[in-house]
């Protein structure tokens, strides 16, 4: 496979990453949906290239997000977890021991998280009152939800990858020979 072809799909992986990081300022509700779906496009880079074709991707990726996209706190949360985690999962899962893979994913997720709300309110001026209900403020249970979360889209990340290989890998894999 010529390095010409690689480029060019990582441009390609690059623009929809881009694209749908745009799509954040125009739906409201897409602030972690969309950053999520954006790093799971890096997997296809990981898949077929290998991850270091997908860290120039997610750098780009990065980059132009911060600049076009609508919603900053989405842009934010790409940066900081969603555009890498798909990588570096990769990484991770080549770890033997699941106690230890478990925990660093774990440790990765929360420190991501902890950066995004310091990030989030003094960069960003997202006031702290938004993360108070009814009076209470509540930053650590919103993080133990998150957790919640954070193993559902990890276990989607795995179906995924395996959805990938047994429907699409073959001809994705064609083309770019």
């Amino acid at each position: 496979m010529s390095k010409t072809i690689r480029l060019a799909f990582c441009g390609i992986i690059t623009a929809f990453c881009t694209m749908t990081m745009f799509l954040t300022g125009l739906i409201s509700i897409g602030t972690y949906a969309l950053p999520a779906f954006s790093g799971i496009l890096l997997i296809i880079v990981v898949i077929e290239l290998g991850a270091g074709w997908a860290w120039p991707v997610y750098i780009a990726s990065s980059i132009l997000s911060l600049m076009i996209a609508g919603d900053k706190e989405a842009a934010m949360l790409f940066v900081v977890f969603f555009g890498y985690y798909p990588i570096l999962k990769a990484y991770i899962e080549r770890i033997r021991h699941k106690f230890v893979s478990y925990l660093l994913k774990f440790s990765v997720f929360n420190a991501a998280m902890i950066l995004a709300f310091f990030l989030s309110i003094r960069l960003l001026g997202v006031p702290e009152d938004s993360f108070t209900v009814f009076g209470i403020y509540l930053p650590w249970a919103f993080l133990l939800a998150g957790n919640l979360v954070f193993v559902v889209y990890d276990y989607a990340i795995s179906t995924l990858v395996v959805l990938y290989f047994q429907r699409f890998h073959r001809f994705v894999g064609k083309w770019l020979k």
